[in-house]
């Protein structure tokens, strides 16, 4: 994790709408997942420690204050850091999809004189591996198995204990610019990103997007970021909407369950679908109902309570013990076993989501009515059956009366 314990709560959300970042209060990345939200992570600290992945920039001198805030209705983080001789602002974003997935981070000087240092460590698949690392002309380039991540930056970056740093002064008006793209390792680096223009289209982007809500109301600042972090969790190729951006974050601090939830589940989907639908975003709900009739595609007695962003269905669950967990909560999981479980509510809660998606201007089509029915035909004669339910209890099947309600 950053240097001091980071509460959940204090983590900022970062998204291109395929996969997402974690960012502390004090300006550290530490969780990242590439090329989409079930990747494994290359930035792990937030369920070990420092030497499992982050990204970090930090002042010389002490941090006297730091405020932060979203740029607007987007998902653009901005950091400010107070020191003794200055003030700077760190700008976080992940550009919308381009030819490979990027960070970005810019720092730029307030006022003052701030000297900053940068602390990459990269370790790929859940922090366990330490990559080969090579110096390139604008940066440098890591590469291990079939990832590859590439900085740019016209810092000067030296390699020190298995991590890159990085020591550079900003003063008012300077903006410092370092953009970490993702790259299949069998092939070229992808070309260099401009920082400055991926910040002005990523602003461009967030805004039409934001347009399109009308809502006015004492909550309406609170009800558009809840909608932010919505799209941000839709993985855009396909539709699908992940239950969150993280693994194994616990239920309780300490204790033992602890779930990938990286996934789609349908109960919480058919949620967040009408809360878009309401809200005027018809184009988001057409692609989530797109996605859910490809993904549940044939039997009814086959449908699944979750499935992967492109509509996989095994997501076979595996724990890694060299991460510690989360202020030492573990196991640490990967992959879900909740996904073979039976959850008889989930049937309901499909077709009243399709029923009020049809109520709301998303008109039923033929393949919509095909599959309410046979969902129906399924229902009458298992209705009666015990289940798993809403709790996803792992001790056997009960009759819950939330499922047959």
């Amino acid at each position: 994790m950053a240097q001091e314990k980071t509460k959940i709560e204090d983590y900022a959300f970062l998204s291109d709408t395929q996969t997402g970042a974690l960012v502390s209060r004090d300006g550290c990345v530490d969780w990242l997942c590439f090329p989409r939200f079930d990747s494994p992570a290359c930035f792990a600290s937030l369920l070990g420690d420092t030497k499992n992945g982050h990204w970090r920039f930090f002042p010389e001198e002490k941090i006297d204050q730091t405020r932060r805030r979203y740029r607007g209705e987007t998902l653009i983080l901005e950091t400010e850091i107070e020191t003794k001789s200055g003030a700077a602002r760190l700008i976080d974003f992940m550009p919308p999809r381009g030819e490979n997935p990027d960070i970005i981070r810019i720092v730029e000087g307030l006022r003052g004189k701030v000297s900053m240092h940068m602390e990459l460590i990269v370790r790929f698949d859940y922090g366990q591996i330490v990559p080969w690392v090579r110096k390139r002309h604008d940066g440098l380039e890591a590469v291990a198995g079939p990832d590859g991540l590439i900085l740019r930056t016209p810092i000067e970056t030296y390699g020190k204990d298995l991590t890159t740093v990085g020591e550079f002064t900003v003063t008012k008006g300077d903006r410092v610019p370092f953009v970490l793209t993702w790259f299949l390792s069998h092939r070229d680096p992808p070309r260099k990103v401009n920082a400055e223009h991926a910040l002005r289209d990523t602003e461009k982007y967030w805004k039409a997007w934001s347009e399109q809500f009308r809502g006015q109301g004492e909550w309406r600042d609170a009800v558009m970021r809840s909608l932010i972090v919505l799209k941000g969790l839709t993985y855009a190729p396909t539709g699908g909407l992940v239950a969150a951006a993280t693994t194994s974050l616990p239920e309780q601090i300490g204790g033992p369950r602890n779930w990938d939830y990286r996934y789609c589940w349908l109960r919480d989907a058919t949620f967040a679908l009408l809360s878009l639908l309401r809200s005027g975003y018809r184009e988001e709900a057409k692609s989530w109902r797109e996605w859910l009739l490809r993904a549940v595609a044939g039997s009814p007695a086959q449908m699944q309570i979750m499935y992967g962003v492109r509509g996989e269905r095994r997501l076979d669950e595996l724990e890694i013990p060299w991460l510690s967990g989360y202020e030492g909560s573990k196991p640490v999981r990967i992959g879900n076993a909740a996904s073979s479980q039976f959850q008889l509510d989930v049937y309901g809660e499909v077709l009243a989501a399709m029923w009020q998606a049809d109520r709301l201007g998303i008109k039923l089509e033929e393949p919509d009515w095909a599959l309410m029915v046979q969902l129906m035909k399924f229902l009458e004669s298992n209705w009666q059956k015990p289940d798993e339910g809403i709790w996803e209890v792992r001790g056997g099947r009960k009759h819950f009366t939330h499922s047959k309600v």
